[in-house]
């Protein structure tokens, strides 16, 4: 071999090296520290639209192009409650969005649990407008009173969803 292809291959090996070394001290840091968990606010619905141009009666192109939002059934509930875990008391306002939990950072509900997965599960309102839990394959499961989720299943107020240490409800 040639001194310039040895030479090569030395600096090659010492760059993988050093990426390694780095990726190791990030996942290290990772551990000791934890992720940073950002509070968020629940979301709350757009503003109404502003009045149009077009007239009374006439709706603008992208009125009618707007979904009909579902009418809240009287008695259904409005929040998701965080009971148990790091996030204590947090509430998410129900507004026919789908809610999804998990580790990762675009979560609507971020946990910082190391028994939750980065998609863990997600929570979302049905065809009739019942809400419904479904685990995402997560590795430590998703349980509803005290039995694994296995299938999308539909929730009741009051009825705990357990996420590693955290527990959350449905309420009204």
């Amino acid at each position: 071999m040639s001194d310039l292809t040895l030479t090569v291959m030395r600096l090659g090996f010492l760059a993988v090296l050093w990426l390694f070394v780095i990726v190791a001290v990030q996942v290290i840091r990772s551990d000791l520290f934890g992720t940073k968990v950002n509070p968020r606010s629940s979301r709350r619905a757009a503003a109404a639209p502003a009045p149009s141009a077009a007239g009374p009666g006439r709706a603008t192109q992208s009125q009618q192009a707007a979904p009909a939002q579902p009418r809240q059934r009287r008695g259904a509930p409005t929040q998701l409650v965080v009971v148990q875990g790091s996030l204590a008391g947090t509430t998410v306002a129900l507004q026919g969005q789908t809610i999804t939990l998990g580790r990762a950072h675009d979560s609507t509900i971020v946990l910082d649990d190391d028994y939750a997965s980065s998609r863990h599960a997600r929570i979302y309102p049905d065809q009739t407008g019942q809400w419904t839990v479904e685990d995402l394959g997560s590795t430590n499961g998703t349980y509803l009173d005290r039995q694994r989720l296995t299938t999308p299943t539909p929730l009741q107020p009051g009825m705990p969803i357990r996420i590693g240490r955290t527990v959350i409800e449905l309420r009204k």
